[in-house]
């Protein structure tokens, strides 16, 4: 290669990544709103292909701004329903705390350690104090997302601007993905197909089944009379995402807690409640929304969903998995170039 081609090369390359540079910095601020549009499209685009096949002429921007309507009306004002409910009744129980008031399960769990340290002298759960911590912590994180109002009205605002956009352009989108990436198309479509299972198994498979679990929690807690429903429900959901324990990690100690506080029929109520439920999400909701084409294991996967929070935030949970599943998709890939190599050599 003659000098003149190299310089030509580097000129342009180094002039390439100063353009891509900059436009990270101007695209930054709105990375979250981005990766949240294209989240919502990636889950929904069957939807939007249906409304466009029944609108006018399948007018594409009809259909874009019919589909970012129903996501609006479906997912994000329930979202902000359930969310400001949670942050309500957190701050309350935190605000409970702090105002030195005795916790209902307090008396039980002291009656408790007093039977365990007759055995054990040194035995002290400390109940109170250690639900207060997790209060403060609670109250702590997610205030910090709460405080910023104005930022996340105007984060939801872009995303669904976004979202229309990618609805109605999407495709023209992934075509060009498509062409200017070196790789085979062949792979870029296995690698955007993954993907695409990967949102879908996270946001229906995982983080919609956990929701409905808490739901199912909460609805069962203020039934048969236990305080702060909303509360437990939201652990339960949370917990819902950890493989083999799920809501059961807070319904049986709510019916225990029933029990021994002498409400023998609402314990037993609680358990059928929490045996049908169990028995109906993990035999015909779960099965309906989780994604088949996804191999994360479900460890990884929740590790995957906690780091992607703790390093982007809420819209981590989404994005871990993502990258995880990006990675082991070009783990394949470069497998699958291997063994095309070695059988051509």
């Amino acid at each position: 290669m003659s000098m003149s081609r190299v310089v030509e090369y580097a000129f342009f390359f180094a002039l390439l990544a100063g353009a891509g540079y900059f436009v990270w910095i101007i695209l930054s601020p709105f990375i979250s709103a981005l990766a949240l549009s294209t989240v919502i499209v990636t889950i929904c685009y069957p939807m939007y292909e249906r409304i466009k096949s029944r609108v006018y002429k399948q007018n594409k921007t009809l259909a874009a701004a019919i589909s970012t309507l129903a996501v609006v009306v479906i997912i994000i004002l329930p979202l902000i329903f359930i969310s400001s409910l949670f942050v309500k009744e957190l701050v309350s129980f935190y605000q409970t705390l702090g105002a030195g008031q005795e916790l209902t399960i307090e008396k039980y769990v002291l009656n408790f350690e007093s039977v365990v340290q007759n055995y054990i002298p040194s035995f002290d759960l400390n109940i109170t104090e250690q639900i207060r911590q997790g209060a403060e912590w609670l109250v702590r994180n997610i205030g910090a997302i709460f405080a910023g109002t104005v930022s996340t009205v105007f984060i939801i605002l872009i995303s669904l601007i976004g979202s229309f956009y990618f609805f109605r352009d999407g495709r023209e989108f992934l075509k060009i993905a498509v062409k200017i990436s070196p790789l085979p198309d062949k792979d870029d479509e296995v690698i955007f197909g993954r993907l695409a299972v990967a949102v879908r198994t996270v946001a229906t498979g995982v983080v919609l089944v956990s929701l409905i679990q808490g739901t199912l929690a909460a609805i069962g807690f203020t039934i048969f009379g236990i305080d702060r429903a909303v509360l437990w429900g939201a652990v339960g959901a949370i917990l819902a995402m950890i493989p083999g324990l799920g809501t059961l990690a807070i319904m049986v100690p709510g019916i225990f807690f029933l029990a021994i506080s002498g409400a023998v029929p609402a314990a037993i109520g609680l358990a059928i409640w929490t045996v049908v439920t169990v028995i109906v999400v993990d035999n015909i909701i779960a099965p309906h929304l989780m994604s088949r084409g996804n191999n994360l294991h479900p460890f990884i996967m929740l590790t995957s969903v906690m780091g992607g929070i703790s390093t982007f935030g809420p819209i981590g949970f989404i994005i871990g998995p993502v990258i995880v599943t990006l990675f082991t998709v070009l783990l394949e890939v470069y497998n699958q170039y291997l063994a095309r190599e070695k059988k051509r050599g």
